[in-house]
């Protein structure tokens, strides 16, 4: 049968009903409403049963209840019962998408094939019910729920709903329930590729009702008051031709020609740019929005089909899972931290420093705590400096909106400065963000520790040294914890909290609880060099290096790194965390592993430059500056090495080197290193961090003759 002809009513789709045997099914009830005019309103409510922390889902039983119920009205609608059909959820949630574990269920193409035409048989019927139907969003609207919005004919949306979105991409998919084909459509094709790629791949971003109004996704937005009531009477006057709906977003004859075929390429560049050409959901996203542009919705539909079956049997879902699971699930109940009973209660904290970082712990602590933030440094001028940003930041987040007038000044008589280092003596949480040398450390942490009370806690946040050595000098080394941010402080989610031989339980509950508090996700480690994120990407920054004083041009060795699917180059990264940081870290790990970590001088003599490398446009290092080119000049071999021989190296480099991590047991399981890589490094989902992606590239079997994972986690294929 061609594309676009897929009759949907004469599929089986028993096999896929069969494998959601424990699904949590969501029902879909229906009553009717008699609107103002006299007319009737069937509306389906979709409901799982559970409180608003379990959102509803669409997995097959759920999909062919819908399916059923559906029919149901439309034979109603066909009889003359009613004049309309409306869909909405249960209290602040319409649908958070597809069940994803069931998905993770199908070992076949064809089953995957499956559940891609049971959304499209269930979910497109919304437009051929015989009257017109209604999606009233009253909430939470993922994937497949706010598909569910798109194929009616009609959508309002409540002003409180948390969040409006297609996730899909982020998760290695594509929107396969009509999303692709119908949302540019609706709203053009520039507003499609910003709702469709470019915001899943800005760590997931969602829309607030107000946006998907904008934006023309909604056509009426309704106050969380009697939005319900409001959104029938609204529907009523649409019925009865008072209401016109205008779709202003909506694309005609000259963009489809001219503005489609040009935003199309301009996300093409800006993909490759930013992305490379590894993941492959981005970019049949990108040519199903382009195919959008004409042909039959059935067409779509059946395109849809296809993709979504060869992402769902493919490798990057399935890491895609893996890497989801670990977040949803093990980054919330972290491996190894204590009863959280034991914690100390945190009433004021403490930051020795005021420089940059210094202050960006302070609006962090200041701002999840709640709490007073005292800041202390050598001078007075640079405590004024330090809190002038602080007070600087909060005004900027009262002008964005995001703090109210008493908020805000509630927040900035919480943070302190002085260069009296007595005011720490009430401070049950004091955290160090001085200059990285242990001497340094041990000074600072000799003297606060003479003056805070014996069951306060100390952090610090050292990138690279031993956490035990900083403590070596205290009288109470026990309550030392390591407390590793990384950068920038308020983005990144993730914690590394660093456990010594003496570290008291009642310390590391401390820290695993103000992690939460702070909104970060926390992850054991032991004390050792580099901790994980640190030491693995020491590895990727020293075989980058070691290309280069080979005598390989930056770009190719840029390049070379393309199918690590990491977010950026080595260079730009680099570039990023600071040339000096990146010297250091590579000190302390060729310090302590000097045959497997790349070490070389000229290397501090760049991070002593202001600016080292050239890029472009998009943010990719292209080359070296004139002042760097000196210093590398007579440095450089002549010998320079392939993109597969660098390749090579990194991955039997981080194979190698997670291995021992695991045998060295710096973290309890390899599920910790890739959670650290996912929420520390940026590691994409569609590898699963990076075990998954050394098993499947046969580093973990050149390296030590085994696998990460067995069996090795792969898609289901054919």
């Amino acid at each position: 049968m061609s594309a676009g002809m897929t009759d949907y009513e004469k599929i089986d789709f028993s096999p896929i009903v069969e494998i959601a045997g424990d699904e949590v099914v969501t029902h879909s009830t229906v009553r009717d409403v008699r609107l103002a005019s006299g007319k009737v309103l069937a509306l389906i409510t979709l409901d799982n049963g559970r409180d608003h922390t379990r959102p509803n889902t669409l997995g097959p039983a759920t999909l062919t209840e819908l399916g059923e119920t559906l029919a149901g009205v439309k034979a109603r609608a066909a009889a003359g019962e009613i004049q309309a059909v409306g869909i909405t959820g249960k209290q602040y949630i319409l649908a958070a998408g597809a069940d994803l574990s069931d998905i993770t269920k199908l070992n076949s193409k064809d089953q995957a094939r499956l559940i891609a035409q049971l959304g499209h048989k269930v979910i497109g019927s919304l437009s051929d019910l015989g009257v017109p139907s209604f999606a009233f969003v009253n909430g939470l609207a993922l994937g497949g729920g706010l598909e569910i919005a798109l194929n009616s004919t009609y959508r309002t949306v409540d002003a409180s709903a948390a969040a409006i979105a297609l996730p899909e991409v982020f998760l290695g998919l594509i929107p396969g329930w009509g999303g692709a084909y119908l949302l540019p459509n609706l709203i053009g094709i520039e507003n499609a590729l910003e709702v469709v790629i470019s915001n899943p791949l800005k760590q997931n971003r969602v829309l607030k009702p107000q946006q998907a109004f904008d934006l023309g996704i909604m056509d009426a937005i309704f106050p969380a008051s009697n939005y319900l009531e409001n959104s029938l009477a609204w529907a009523d006057g649409v019925l009865n031709g008072k209401v016109k709906v205008e779709r202003k977003n909506e694309p005609g004859k000259i963009e489809r020609l001219t503005k489609w075929p040009i935003a199309i390429k301009v996300a093409r560049g800006m993909l490759e740019s930013k992305i490379g050409t590894v993941p492959r959901s981005p970019y049949l996203a990108l040519e199903l929005l382009d195919k959008a542009r004409s042909g039959t919705k059935a067409e779509g539909f059946a395109r849809e089909d296809e993709a979504l079956t060869e992402l769902v049997a493919g490798d990057q879902f399935a890491a895609s899972m893996y890497a989801f699971d670990l977040v949803q699930k093990r980054a919330k109940r972290p491996v190894g931290a204590p009863d959280k009973t034991l914690a100390k209660k945190v009433t004021k904290v403490g930051i020795i420093g005021a420089g940059l970082m210094a202050s960006q712990f302070a609006l962090l602590f200041v701002r999840k705590l709640q709490v007073p933030v005292l800041i202390t440094d050598l001078d007075q001028a640079r405590v004024d400096k330090g809190v002038a940003y602080i007070h600087e930041e909060i005004g900027k987040l009262e002008q964005k909106g995001r703090l109210d007038a008493d908020a805000a000044n509630k927040l900035r008589a919480l943070v302190t400065g002085t260069t009296d280092k007595s005011l720490y003596a009430d401070c049950d949480f004091v955290i160090e963000a001085v200059f990285e040398e242990v001497g340094v450390k041990q000074q600072v942490f000799g003297e606060i520790e003479q003056i805070i009370a014996e069951d306060a806690i100390l952090a610090t946040n050292t990138s690279s040294l031993s956490v035990e050595e900083i403590g070596a000098k205290l009288a109470h080394p026990e309550r030392l914890v390591g407390f590793h941010f990384f950068n920038p402080v308020a983005v990144m989610p993730l914690i590394e909290i660093v456990k010594t031989p003496q570290t008291s339980e009642a310390a590391l509950s401390t820290a695993f609880v103000v992690a939460k508090g702070l909104g970060k996700n926390a992850v054991l480690t032991a004390d050792a060099p580099g901790f994980v994120v640190n030491r693995l990407l020491a590895k990727v920054m020293g075989e980058a290096a070691r290309a280069v004083y080979e005598g390989t041009p930056v770009a190719e060795v840029e390049k070379a790194f393309g199918p690590l699917g990491l977010p950026m180059g080595p260079f730009q990264l680099i570039d990023l965390v600071g040339w000096k940081v990146a010297a250091h870290v590579q000190d302390t790990m060729v310090r302590h592993f000097p045959d497997r970590f790349y070490a070389n001088e000229n290397f501090h003599a760049l991070a002593e430059l202001d600016q080292v490398v050239e890029k472009d446009k998009g943010g990719r290092v292209t080359g070296w500056t004139k002042a760097a080119e000196k210093v590398l000049k007579g440095n450089v071999g002549s010998s320079p090495a392939s993109a597969e021989t660098i390749l090579t190296r990194v991955q039997d480099g981080l194979a190698q080197e997670i291995k021992l991590m695991l045998d060295e047991k710096v973290v309890p399981e390899v599920e910790d290193i890739d959670l650290c890589l996912i929420l520390g490094a940026g590691w994409p989902f569609i590898d699963g961090g990076a075990s998954p992606y050394l098993d499947r590239e046969g580093a973990s079997e050149r390296v030590f003759g085994a696998t990460f994972h067995n069996p090795p986690i792969r898609g289901i294929g054919g």
